[in-house]
């Protein structure tokens, strides 16, 4: 992870480490109060204590977020104008993390791994089957601490690409809530 870069001067285990520090920042504003250190867009349901209420275990969550692209390295390939892609990165991530597995949380840790992309990725009915793994709120607000993260590293928290991918999440993230809304008034 150290030996492959994300970014050009960053490698996977630093962008690893950088989305775990963004979800710090942010992790701890919404369960403390505390004022956030990075400069943060924030959709309106983040601060739904239904949400942060269904975030797993601080620990396993520090874990998936520095290891979630453990498997880039073994998948990584080259085009012809020299840009570099991850084809599958997200299941070769998860066999790779699982191959060194030794206690149960690792295969929980796993299976983060394995959904990371579905937060940023789904879409139709495959958005309904991923909003309904307990795992969703903490992948969302994974998800949004990465995109936070590239962007300020790239400098472009004002790009489309941006702007695209925290749309992709506050949709998610507000089905999410219309969703605990539903099992709250049943």
């Amino acid at each position: 992870m150290k030996s492959v870069f994300q970014f050009e001067g960053r490698s996977v285990l630093d962008h690893g480490r950088d989305v775990h520090a963004w979800f710090i920042d942010l992790y701890i504003h919404l369960t403390q109060g505390t004022p956030l250190h990075l400069k943060w867009r924030l959709p309106e349901w983040i601060y739904n204590p239904e949400f942060i209420r269904r975030l797993l275990p601080f620990e396993i969550l520090k874990t998936y977020q520095i290891y979630h692209d453990c498997g880039k390295p073994f998948c990584r390939t080259v085009d012809a104008d020299g840009k570099q892609h991850f084809p599958n990165h997200a299941e070769i991530s998860y066999e790779t993390w699982m191959r060194y597995a030794e206690i149960p949380e690792d295969g929980q840790i796993g299976e983060l791994i394995r959904m990371d992309m579905l937060a940023h990725t789904a879409k139709g009915e495959a958005v309904d089957l991923f909003l309904q793994h307990p795992e969703a709120a903490s992948l969302i607000l994974t998800g949004l601490a990465e995109i936070h993260s590239n962007a300020n590293y790239l400098q472009q928290l004002d790009s489309d690409n941006f702007k695209i991918k925290f749309k992709q999440l506050d949709k998610m993230g507000k089905k999410l809530i219309a969703k605990f809304n539903q099992k709250t008034v049943s």
